[in-house]
């Protein structure tokens, strides 16, 4: 429904623009991949017109509609406009919504920003990340305020004082949890929620209907149960996700983020399968809460 020309040049677009002076290159390189793979802001953040096609020009300036019960909410512009972005954020009032979903005014950014996974990203890759929306070009675009029919919490947990380091490269697994949960959030969607809330003892089991300008579509059971990834190899699950095509050929649907995980390196793509590999089997959607003992 979405070409995929057309996100091949946006990230082409978002990677050129990165300024050559004015930053620290390093950080900003490792921003670029980030924002370009496994983190996939775009996939949200993306302006987009009344058909969810993306305006690759319009870059990170928002304006996407999640509209479910019990919310109304809208992708915020996150490029350094300073009049509609985020052009007036220090460094740390960036990383401070990211992490803690703490606006500079002090209110509290709503669902769907999936707070209580990036509460765990690593403070390289947070100021990474940061480097990288300061090197974008401002777009000016308005965009709408959500409207919450819930309440909201008055923090998602205590203030981030202590140094948040990621697990070595080396641990494969850790590594993988890192990446599936603080970085690309894989378990948010993937886990069934109890109350808006992932319910952790459920991991990767899937079975949440996701509503968007898609239709529905129900997450994947991750796990290595017969009704998830068992038998697949890690060549068809690495497909799946960089190419959104299942074993059989057929296209895995939106909110995918397919168009930016092609871009997840070998590397990390390794981790992310031992990861997976070593969660618990479960069936679709896992045992119901209610027949936990």
């Amino acid at each position: 429904m979405r070409p995929r020309s057309i996100f091949a040049t946006l990230g082409t677009l978002l990677l050129l623009s990165t300024p050559a002076t004015g930053q620290d290159a390093k950080l900003v390189e490792r921003g670029a991949y980030l924002m370009n793979s496994i983190v996939a802001c775009g996939n949200c953040h993306v302006r987009r017109d009344k058909d969810w096609r993306p305006l690759p020009a319009l870059g990170l300036s928002g304006g996407m509609l999640f509209d479910e019960e019990p919310f109304k909410a809208y992708a915020r512009n996150i490029t350094p406009d300073r009049e509609t972005g985020i052009g007036k954020w220090t460094d740390a009032q960036l990383i401070r919504a990211i992490r803690e979903g703490i606006r500079p005014d002090g209110t509290v950014i709503g669902p769907p920003m999936p707070i209580a996974f990036y509460r765990g990203m690593s403070d390289a890759d947070a100021q990474a990340l940061v480097a990288y929306l300061r090197a974008q070009p401002p777009v000016k675009n308005v965009v709408p305020k959500s409207e919450y029919r819930m309440q909201l919490p008055p923090a998602y947990g205590p203030p981030i004082k202590e140094k948040i380091v990621a697990p070595p490269r080396t641990d494969l697994i850790a590594y993988g949890a890192y990446l599936a949960g603080p970085l690309g959030h894989c378990i948010d969607c993937h886990t069934p929620w109890v109350q808006g809330i992932p319910d952790l003892k459920r991991v990767g089991s899937g079975g949440n209907a996701l509503k968007g300008p898609w239709g529905v579509t129900v997450s994947r059971n991750l796990t290595p149960h017969e009704s998830g990834l068992k038998g697949w190899s890690d060549a068809e699950i690495a497909r799946a996700i960089r190419e959104g095509k299942s074993r059989n050929g057929s296209a895995l649907r939106p909110p995918m983020a397919f168009d930016w995980y092609k871009n997840i390196n070998d590397e990390d793509m390794k981790a992310l399968l031992a990861y997976l590999r070593s969660l618990k089997p479960l069936p679709l959607g896992g045992e119901p809460a209610a027949a936990k003992k």
